[in-house]
């Protein structure tokens, strides 16, 4: 058996470090036992999922070293390798579920489902909602299926009883079938759930083990059903520990920087942050911190990974990434480092068209561009006396402008122009004036090129890095805070 392991990331934001981190044991685990590793898109998301996105994964994970032997733009023998072109296949798929009985059709809308999970929770009950629960008498189903109504496939699932799901690492693992759902398998716009395409994609593809992250633990059942329903052996499972921030939470985007894109901007070098990722929860047997990915892999064991949360520690990542910086680098190194960080012609030609009409000797391009190529800005409280607004008002007003570029499907001026739009009309304060005090935050200094423009050209990680910086300079969020703000932002 030649071993098969794949990640399958969603291009739906900026790429995680979490779906590095997963790539990275996936990738040591199979080249350990002479295998493939292949990479898959899961793009079934219609609204979110862009090509940018996709280009951003496979250009981050390449650069980290992490490379596929399979994927969308290397080919391979089981593609297409983008689930919304194997649409005709999650339908046949489902469709034979259907005709034998182990899923059914579901027409109950989404208040009619939130009004189910209410009356249950009110009376003390399991959320999982099972096909008897979801049953409508047969002539409203032939109103509504004659009506042309909305509807999804979804699957049957046992109602009582133990699902015990062998994992490589945590051995049985018993989950009960009153907590699993009858899952949706097949969306109402006929693209398919992650369940079903995982299911079907992995069988098709060969996969012989799937090392994934510990959320998917519950999601274990309704897959290892689905491998029962269609008489296919189940890949071996393998739940890895989740990165956690230093105060031991699921890491996240509104704690931590958590693009890989941001770490690249930032100046960290590709074989410090692959290095750091595979200390997350994995030790060489010397229990050395620095080691290569050829070294990774050639040392690799999968039983040394240990299941507690492994803390993505940023001070500890620069620490090692210094520790690179001095050890492996001469000078010439050094200097293509530089350049291929940020001093090359890509990066330099979007910031000269927002630096030469500023300027009038080659000296007061380094003072004007600088926060093009720094990391957070030096900035204080008193940096936003000229902004003239309450303290409140103003870390409110950077609060929610983090929230809302976190929406942001597509990072380009014009996206974030609207958004700014939004926000200073809320805010009922002038274009100039809302954009006093993002100013400091993103540039550190009250004068500058565009800010609008210097948020463009340093990404959506890096611009929102910068404005929480400049909220916790502010004095940061209060609990007390916190709930009134997220309150006064839903009601925006």
């Amino acid at each position: 058996m030649t071993v098969r392991t794949r990640i399958a990331p969603s291009p739906t934001g900026d790429p995680h470090v979490g779906t590095a981190y997963i790539a990275l044991f996936n990738l040591c685990f199979a080249r350990q036992h002479g295998g493939k590793f292949i990479l898959r898109i899961e793009d079934t998301d219609r609204v979110r999922s862009t090509p940018e996105s996709e280009q951003m994964i496979l250009d981050s994970l390449s650069w980290l070293g992490l490379e596929w032997d399979e994927g969308p733009d290397v080919g391979g023998p089981h593609g297409p390798y983008r689930q919304s072109e194997r649409g005709d296949i999650y339908a046949r798929y489902a469709q034979q579920l259907l005709d034998e009985g182990h899923a059914f059709v579901c027409y109950r809308t989404s208040d009619e489902l939130d009004e189910l999970r209410e009356t249950r929770k009110a009376a003390g009950m399991q959320l999982a909602l099972k096909p008897a629960d979801l049953a409508l008498p047969d002539e409203e189903v032939a109103r509504r299926k004659q009506e042309g109504w909305p509807h999804v496939v979804r699957m049957q699932v046992p109602t009582q009883g133990v699902c015990v799901v062998q994992d490589m690492l945590r051995g049985k693992i018993d989950v009960e079938w009153a907590q699993v759902d009858a899952q949706i398998l097949l969306k109402s716009d006929g693209m398919p759930t992650y369940h079903l395409a995982n299911v079907v994609d992995d069988h098709l593809m060969g996969i012989t083990h799937v090392l994934r992250g510990e959320e998917w633990i519950n999601s274990a059942p309704k897959h290892q059903l689905l491998y029962e329903y269609f008489g296919w052996d189940m890949p071996q499972l393998c739940h890895m520990p989740l990165l956690r921030n230093p105060d031991k939470s699921k890491l996240s985007k509104r704690k931590n920087p958590t693009s890989i894109n941001y770490y690249r901007r930032m100046g960290f070098l590709p074989q410090a942050v692959t290095n750091y990722l595979g200390r997350m929860g994995w030790s060489m047997p010397d229990e050395r911190e620095k080691f290569s990915l050829d070294e990774m892999m050639a040392q690799f064991d999968i039983q040394r990974v240990s299941l507690g949360g492994p803390v993505f520690d940023l001070e500890k990542l620069t620490w090692l990434n210094g520790v690179y910086l001095r050890e492996d680098l001469d000078d010439s190194a050094f200097l293509k480092a530089l350049m291929d960080w940020a001093f090359n012609e890509a990066y330099v030609s979007k910031i000269l068209p927002q630096v030469r009409p500023r300027v009038e000797t080659l000296a007061q391009v380094a003072p004007l561009a600088g926060h093009f190529f720094s990391g957070l800005p030096s900035i204080t409280k008193e940096s936003f006396s000229s902004a003239k607004l309450e303290d409140e008002t103003l870390v409110k007003l950077l609060q929610f402008l983090v929230w809302r570029f976190e929406n942001v499907p597509a990072w380009h001026k014009d996206a974030l122009l609207e958004e700014v739009k939004t926000l200073a009309e809320y805010f009922e304060l002038k274009m100039k004036a809302f954009l006093a005090p993002v100013f400091i935050a993103i540039t550190g200094s009250s004068s500058s090129t565009s800010v609008m423009d210097a948020m463009a050209i340093l990404g959506s990680d890096v611009t929102r890095a910068r404005l929480r910086h400049a909220i916790e300079v502010l004095g940061g969020v209060s609990k007390k805070q916190a709930k009134r703000f997220e309150k006064e932002y839903r009601d925006l």
